[in-house]
């Protein structure tokens, strides 16, 4: 499936978010975590010709932003939407936020998709799927514990190349 850019539109939700909730579960197994940030986030979602695509939600760290989820539609995945997600709320944030972060399992497609939108590994939140989820979650075969955290610049550093941008 194409990315027809002229039909592409992202949003901000602000009305009911958990008509979104099926496609917010499969980034996040757990409705009760889902809720712990999805009132206090930004959400948004990208529609191709109208079709829901992906959703995304970002909390307000304290001066960095947190990407608490990012979902795409399974017959729409690896198709460029998540990427063209991650790509506008960078741009869209800019200027707000110096820093995005996200965490995630220790899953090596997850992480390769995420070092492929620009993160870069920060740090771990031990035992984290462990000790905040009801039942093991399993990713590509591999029992999550630890919560792998990585970081995106939003704003160029100088020397970086990015303050050519535009």
């Amino acid at each position: 499936m194409n990315i027809d850019d002229k039909n592409i539109t992202v949003t901000r939700v602000t009305g009911d978010r958990l008509q979104y909730a099926e496609l917010l579960l499969l980034a996040d197994e757990s409705m009760e975590m889902i809720g712990r940030y999805l009132d206090r986030g930004e959400m948004y979602v990208l529609r191709n010709g109208g079709q829901t695509c992906t959703v995304a939600v970002v909390t307000d760290e304290g001066g960095t932003c947190e990407l608490k989820n990012l979902a795409t539609c399974p017959d729409r995945q690896r198709c460029g939407y998540g990427h063209r997600m991650i790509g506008f709320l960078a741009e869209h944030l800019r200027g707000r936020f110096d820093e995005m972060t996200v965490g995630t399992g220790e899953t090596p497609r997850i992480l390769r998709f995420y070092r492929s939108c620009g993160f870069v590994p920060s740090h771990r939140v031990k035992d984290f799927f462990t000790d905040n989820y009801p039942a093991p979650i399993i990713e590509e075969g591999i029992l999550l514990r630890d919560m792998v955290c990585l970081r995106r610049r939003l704003t160029p550093e100088k020397g970086d190349g990015r303050e050519c941008e535009r």
